[in-house]
């Protein structure tokens, strides 16, 4: 029996009520936030929901935090490698870890029993579990609050429960679908995988439910809006071929309280700089801080006695090894400590026009300054004040000379002037923008045939940057992924809108020439983890072709 028990925990805990398995667990109840939805007392009022809420976001800012590691918050590999790493524009530079080993080298490293992919999908219906958790307890008649109340919170658990869905179909394609708290009273052997036509529906109603009842403008800014409902409608009715509906969705974002970032504002206004990177930098992510663009934001806090209260790495992932220079020292304006495990690849920094902003000097790193109070001499006979530039060496045969001068990515740079050697950042950060909306827009407007009006939806992102305007014979789907990559590299879950389009084993082939020579149609899609089979008992559960 303790077999049997210990089986279901490893492989399907995500199907099993936090509560019954909370003593003999020994991967999900690490002290998670999620833990604490299951106490019978906590679901009584709007302040007990809003407590699981916190809970369910903090599940939500994991994407960008590590999946392993004594600590996963900050250790381990980053969840986001496995939705970027090993496309067109994103290749491991430093690929030193199971997770940007799996996504870079693919073959024999991408199975079934790779545990970064395993944790992944287990991270995923944690959180929907979560989720599920609030939606069903938000039906008891006894809480007391307004069914305003209600529906707003049963809303937000939709809306990340659809967004966990979305994760879980574009990694693994089929999945399963649980739309009920899952209980000891009613754990499954015999899950089936849904096809995701099926969860697509059902996606579809969880944010419709949600553009109906949630706020315009949220009061907390981490929170999701109604805005970020529409936006992933417009996406899923693109995945569901339905161009015309995306349309509509993708517009009434736009036609809503947001608008482009096309001049400096916030912290570093009167510092060198360009309107496209004001939004990144901390103090300059939130909507009161005058960012218009922002639909949702990573909320983070440095809490040194609660680190919970939320990090991420995303800078030790993309930041380079820019340290390794002599002479040039971990410094705050130079963003920290990064170990750059991923960057961009060659051809994703060969895209840009000069005159684009997004491809240009505080965009992309160039070069890095001698200075005096970095303290070690320069190297090669340099003097203080002088520049070492970056290199963009070939992605294969990345070692530490190379690596060290390759660009990267300046979105994510931040640093404590007291922990210039951390491996956490707590910045607030941007998680969806009005800029991605318009790119949905012209994709929805292409797909529809009218290349005038989607050429006009990329021109008004590219006019921001100082790119040049283009025409509607210009337009083609990988015109459009193009852009998507210059206007949200190091950003975006690339692998997305890849499949989406039909083009990610062609665009991995022709762009990344590491993992270029390797992927194959099977790598699609990632395999079902082993665990989660063998736990389903009573019924075989299919894995992905290739596996």
């Amino acid at each position: 029996m303790k077999i049997y028990i210990q089986k279901l925990i490893n492989g399907l805990s995500f199907l099993l009520i936090l509560a019954v398995i909370q003593s003999c667990t020994e991967d999900f109840l690490e002290e998670d936030p999620p833990n604490v939805l299951v106490a019978e007392n906590l679901f009584t009022d709007r302040a007990g929901f809003e407590a699981a809420l916190n809970g369910l976001y903090h599940e939500v800012r994991k994407e960008r935090m590590g999946s392993s590691g004594a600590n996963e918050t900050n250790a381990g590999d980053i969840r986001f490698g496995l939705m970027v790493n090993g496309t067109d524009n994103v290749f491991g530079l430093n690929p030193g870890n199971n997770g940007i080993r799996m996504t870079n080298d693919l073959g024999e490293r991408n199975n079934p029993e790779n545990a970064y992919n395993r944790r992944i999908f287990n991270w995923l219906y944690r959180t929907i579990n979560a989720a599920n958790t609030i939606i069903g307890r938000a039906e008891n008649p006894d809480v007391n609050w307004t069914e305003e109340d209600k529906n707003e919170v049963v809303a937000e658990a939709r809306t990340i429960r659809a967004w966990a869905y979305r994760h879980l179909t574009y990694l693994w394609s089929d999945v399963p679908l649980s739309l009920e708290e899952s209980k000891g009273s009613t754990i499954k052997t015999d899950w089936e995988r849904t096809s995701v036509f099926t969860i697509y529906e059902a996606m579809e109603a969880d944010l419709l439910f949600a553009e109906e009842h949630l706020p315009v403008e949220p009061a907390n800014p981490g929170k999701v809006s109604k805005a970020v409902a529409q936006h992933y409608l417009a996406e899923l009715y693109l995945l569901m071929g339905r161009p015309g509906d995306a349309e509509v969705k993708a517009q009434a974002v736009i036609d809503g309280p947001f608008a482009l970032i096309t001049e400096r504002y916030g912290v570093r206004v009167n510092e060198p700089g360009v309107p496209f990177m004001d939004q990144f930098y901390d103090g300059n992510a939130l909507r009161s801080q005058g960012n218009t663009e922002v639909l949702w934001a990573i909320l983070q806090e440095n809490a040194v006695d609660n680190p919970d209260q939320g990090r991420n790495i995303m800078r030790r992932y993309f930041i380079g090894f820019y340290r390794l220079i002599p002479g040039i020292e971990l410094s705050v304006d130079r963003g920290g400590r990064g170990i750059g495990r991923m960057a961009p690849t060659n051809w994703a920094l060969s895209i840009y026009e000069p005159e684009d902003d997004r491809g240009g000097w505080h965009a992309i790193t160039k070069g890095y300054i001698y200075t005096e109070s970095n303290g070690d001499e320069p190297q090669d006979g340099a003097s203080f004040g002088d520049t070492v530039f970056t290199v963009i060496t070939p992605e294969t045969g990345i070692n530490n000379t190379n690596r060290r001068f390759y660009p990267h990515c300046r979105k994510w740079e931040w640093a404590d002037p007291n922990n210039l050697g951390g491996n956490e950042q707590f910045g607030d950060q941007p998680y969806l923008r009005l800029a991605d909306t318009y790119l949905l827009l012209a994709e929805a407007q292409l797909a529809q045939g009218r290349t005038g009006e989607a050429a006009e939806s990329i021109n008004v992102v590219r006019r921001r940057s100082n790119a040049s305007e283009i025409s509607p014979g210009d337009i083609t789907v990988d015109f459009l992924l193009d852009e998507r990559s210059r206007e949200l590299l190091c950003e975006e879950q690339r692998r997305y809108c890849l499949l989406r389009n039909n083009k990610l084993v062609e665009r991995v082939r022709a762009h990344n020439p590491v993992t270029g020579s390797l992927i194959v149609e099977r790598d699609r899609y990632f395999p079902i983890p082993q665990t989660v089979i063998d736990a389903n008992l009573t019924r075989e559960m299919r894995q992905n072709d290739g596996y």
